[in-house]
């Protein structure tokens, strides 16, 4: 096998890998968004998870993008650990077509009519009508299709020119040694495993074997330990699709390998233990294309059926080695207050609501108390922290407002409706605190990295700043979770003063900048501080007034917050100087 050879292979390669990505990326254009909706919707059992999982893997080409889509899903929370489960073992299951469609570039004809069904005629005819779709079709969906057979053609190009890149080691002593080398099973495994772990694919690495079989150096006691670690190294894009995940996200991602794992020990057992009683005869017969293909579904087949009655313990074993952090405990104990049952008692469903968003104020606040800290001192581990909270908030937001929306279709109560609106007008705020304690976070890490200290000034007045946003926090977020309206009454004159705190404080750092005293990137900084503190005070005020203006029957918050000043109602005025007195500079 000369260099020409090596170079073809890899041409080959490249135009297999580029074609089987083009031609499952053209078929998830066509079927647009309904994939993922079916995966969403249709995998409630777990005979349907598997048969669903399996017939979009067959469609896709690719079970790691159906898995990744799926532990999409579970870290979303729109989908259950075992649910998914279901889905990747379909998805394990529907990649072995890949190896079938493949074998038609090995089909060949002897002359005549039957010669248009040699893989060069198909692949010319399929080409020739997917570049005239690609190039001269007004609609998009066409042009997809055009994908697809381009795809289509461009696999079985490389599949052909694979094949004949390795035809002259069949008559190589040395690749025959080497071959025979992999009929030690925890060597071929391994090979498996490495080689599908670094080309990201099963298929490729199934097309791959199959291309080095045509050399017939490859029997079945080779081809099966490969083929059991191909289905192990299959694991690791879904792995590194799980980088940053949750906790649910990751066990998902890590039931791709364990499943595939246990699988392929199993039928390694099964096969070793039943040859060394029986010593099959057929272990010897040389592999072909189709042969691979067979064995590689089998496999599969047989670890699906193996495996699905064990999808309880399988779980169990992810959530013992996988552990939850106290914060995702804590939240998915809140989540599952706002149970769907609970919609046919409103009453009930209410107080569900009630607790839970109580529980994403708490977690808004302590993010920004936590930010905060980061100003003064630093650490990843916290800055990490503020980063998961500030995920789970949005996690929060995403379950309430989906829970209450529901609550909204059923027969309320009058009180049940104003509670029901104060909460739907109060979430985003939440959320939005949130938002900013991360934005402090970003600043606080720049802050740290550049190595930048404020003046002895700007430091007093960013604590004077800071206490003052401390304090609206805890009036407006225990004003909430107490129902106290007297609370939320305080609100609006501290949001008043901190905005005109904010406005002196640029002034006087102005003022240092033209004396030479602060730099540009000090003011960069104090200056985003300032804008995320007032914003947070911004959205204190509008849940006071939410939480005033709902339990009058009303929401017109500009109307409030005008009275409220021009007529000095509800003790604005005095509340105001108080505030002034105890947060001047």
């Amino acid at each position: 096998m000369g260099i020409s050879n090596i170079i073809t292979l890899f041409g080959g390669v490249a135009l297999f890998l580029f074609g089987m990505s083009l031609m499952g990326e053209g078929l998830k254009k066509v079927a647009g968004s309904k994939l993922e909706l079916l995966l969403y919707k249709l995998s409630s059992t777990p005979l349907r998870g598997l048969l669903l999982g399996a017939g979009v893997t067959a469609i896709i080409q690719s079970s790691s993008a159906t898995s990744v889509m799926v532990v999409g899903f579970v870290n979303s929370g729109m989908m259950k650990v075992r649910q998914a489960m279901s889905v990747i073992m379909g998805a394990i299951v529907g990649t072995s077509i890949t190896g079938w469609i493949i074998c038609l570039s090995y089909m060949d004809g002897s002359g005549g009519i039957v010669s248009l069904l040699s893989t060069s005629s198909i692949s010319a005819i399929v080409a020739v009508v997917g570049i005239v779709l690609r190039m001269f079709s007004k609609k998009q969906a066409h042009r997809h299709v055009g994908d697809i057979l381009l795809g289509f053609a461009v696999l079985m190009f490389g599949m052909q020119a694979m094949s004949g890149a390795v035809a002259p080691l069949k008559d190589s002593p040395a690749f025959i040694r080497f071959m025979t080398a992999f009929s030690n099973p925890l060597l071929g495994i391994l090979v498996g495993t490495v080689f599908t772990a670094i080309l990201q694919s099963a298929s490729a690495a199934v097309g791959i074997l199959q291309a080095l079989s045509v050399t017939g150096a490859i029997r079945f006691v080779e081809a099966f330990p490969l083929i059991l670690g191909i289905s192990i190294g299959a694991a690791v894009p879904v792995l590194l699709s799980a980088l940053g995940a949750r906790t649910q996200g990751r066990r998902t991602a890590w039931s791709y390998l364990v499943m595939q794992t246990i699988g392929a020990i199993f039928c390694a057992a099964v096969w070793y233990i039943s040859d060394a009683v029986f010593d099959f005869a057929f272990k010897g017969m040389v592999m072909t294309p189709v042969s691979i293909a067979a064995v590689n579904t089998i496999f599969r087949v047989i670890c699906a059926v193996v495996l699905m009655p064990f999808m309880r313990s399988i779980e169990k074993l992810l959530n013992a080695f996988i552990k939850e952090s106290p914060q995702e405990r804590e939240a998915n104990a809140d989540f599952d207050r706002l149970d769907e049952r609970f919609l046919r008692h409103p009453a009930l469903a209410v107080e569900q609501s009630r607790l839970t968003i109580n529980a994403m104020a708490r977690k808004a606040r302590e993010n920004v108390g936590d930010a905060m800290v980061l100003l003064y001192e630093y650490s990843d581990e916290l800055a990490k922290k503020v980063e998961q909270d500030e995920d789970l908030v949005d996690r929060y937001e995403d379950k309430i407002g989906t829970y209450l929306m529901k609550l909204t279709g059923s027969e309320l109560s009058q009180e049940e409706n104003e509670r029901v609106s104060e909460y739907l007008h109060t979430l985003s705020d939440f959320e939005r605190i949130s938002d900013h304690a991360m934005n402090i976070r970003q600043v606080a890490q720049e802050k740290h990295d550049k190595k930048i200290s404020f003046s002895e000034n700007g430091e007093h007045e960013m604590d004077v700043l800071l206490s003052a946003v401390n304090e609206i926090l805890a009036l407006a977020i225990t004003a909430f979770i107490d129902e106290d309206y007297e609370k939320a009454y305080g609100v609006e004159p501290l949001e008043e003063h901190i905005d005109v705190l904010c406005d002196e404080l640029k002034l006087r750092h102005v003022e240092r900048l033209q004396k030479g005293e602060c730099s540009l990137q000090i003011g960069f900084v104090f200056n985003d501080l300032l804008t995320n503190f007032e914003r947070v005070a911004d959205h204190c005020s509008n849940i006071a007034v939410a939480m005033i203006e709902l339990n009058q029957d009303e929401f017109q918050a500009h109307d409030y917050i005008n009275n409220l000043k021009e007529l000095h109602s509800h003790n604005f005025d005095a509340l105001y100087s108080q505030y002034a007195e105890k947060y001047k500079i």
